[in-house]
């Protein structure tokens, strides 16, 4: 498979009592409105923590830090295009005070619980996004500490062993 096929992506798994924030967006595969964690992918001059509160500030207008993450997700999508997801989680005591996206792509913010997202009248975007909701709902909490830092060059590993 071409490399330019593949993609690293990170989402943000935001829960407050029961429900869970998802953005309303246009799929631009379908041209669909889809329900998406806030989600994105991971720039050249970003870690994953980075990325993650990137694209939850962008799409939500929410500047938070992540708990905890849900593990890794793939898929490989119709047009052949393999993403690989790191999902994070954030779990809030109360909804945050209204909130606004700050990209002009993201048509609504919801709160939904998984059984109002199964009925939703708009789909998801992919089987990833209930894939992650079902994961935080199992408990599947994973420190941080385990996501390590970018080493900037081979001699910089060299120096910790």
């Amino acid at each position: 498979m071409d490399r330019s096929f593949l993609h690293l992506t990170v989402a943000a798994v935001v829960c407050a009592g029961d429900k869970f924030l998802l953005v309303e967006e246009i799929d631009k595969a379908s041209g669909r409105r889809v329900l998406n964690q806030p989600a994105g992918h991971v720039e050249a001059n970003e870690d994953l923590l980075a990325a993650v509160r990137r694209e939850l500030w962008e799409e939500t207008g929410l500047e938070l830090e992540p708990d905890s993450w849900l593990g890794i997700s793939q898929l490989t999508a119709a047009n052949g295009h393999r993403y690989t997801r790191i999902n994070f989680c954030y779990q809030l005591a109360k909804q945050p005070q209204p909130h606004r996206p700050q990209d002009p792509d993201i048509l609504a913010l919801h709160w939904l619980s998984a059984q109002e997202l199964s009925c939703h009248a708009l789909p998801v975007r992919s089987q990833l996004v209930t894939d992650a909701i079902a994961i935080f709902m199992q408990g599947v909490r994973l420190d941080l500490q385990l996501i390590k830092s970018p080493v900037d060059s081979v001699s910089d590993a060299k120096k910790v062993l």
